[in-house]
């Protein structure tokens, strides 16, 4: 399985970040709004074993996500296991009817405007993302899917694009934690 190896940083603003992506010759892509929809599990708080499991709208498209605990204390290093459904609002429907007729509780919800971007950064494409919360504020994530023997490599890599791009202060916690604990 392979592990998504993520940092996300608050911002005020995008308009730096994008001027020092375009020298760097990232690939922008059009933006576009995602809804997720989070789930606790029957059997275990996911809040506890820092596990999550989600299903997101984006368009018409759906995906089911798993992402495991995370397996350090800098980044949001954790293995994902994410799978396409089939397309529409009612199919996101019948699916969360599901998941609550086996016993998975809501959890809540996270509404996003974001434009993914692609940056080529030592010898990695890395992939980003520019996130307008809803009741958060504006986020950029770097991220890199690697096999296990990549993990500390891609680390590095992540830490130096993110040093380049001006960002600090990462945040680990999921846009969930942060909303559930502005609430």
């Amino acid at each position: 399985m392979k592990y998504e190896v993520e940092q996300k940083f608050p911002v005020e603003g995008f308009d730096a970040v994008q001027a020092k992506l375009a020298q760097l010759g990232a690939r922008l892509a059009t933006g576009h709004e995602e809804v997720d929809l989070y789930f606790n599990h029957p059997q275990r708080d996911f809040r506890q074993t820092d596990e999550a499991f989600r299903i997101r709208r984006h368009g018409r498209a759906n995906r089911v996500t798993y992402k495991g605990p995370k397996i350090d204390a800098t980044t949001k290093t954790r293995q994902e296991l994410e799978l396409s459904l089939p397309d529409g609002e009612q199919i996101a429907e019948q699916w969360t009817e599901l998941l609550e007729r086996l016993g998975f509780r809501r959890a809540g919800q996270v509404a996003k405007r974001r434009r993914k971007f692609l940056v080529e950064w030592q010898d990695q494409t890395v992939e980003g993302t520019l996130d307008e919360i809803d009741g958060l504020g504006q986020f950029v994530e770097l991220e890199l899917v690697v096999d296990p023997d990549e993990l500390d490599e891609a680390k590095q890599v992540i830490a130096s694009l993110a040093a380049e791009l001006g960002l600090a202060q990462s945040e680990r916690r999921s846009y969930l934690q942060l909303l559930l604990a502005k609430a």
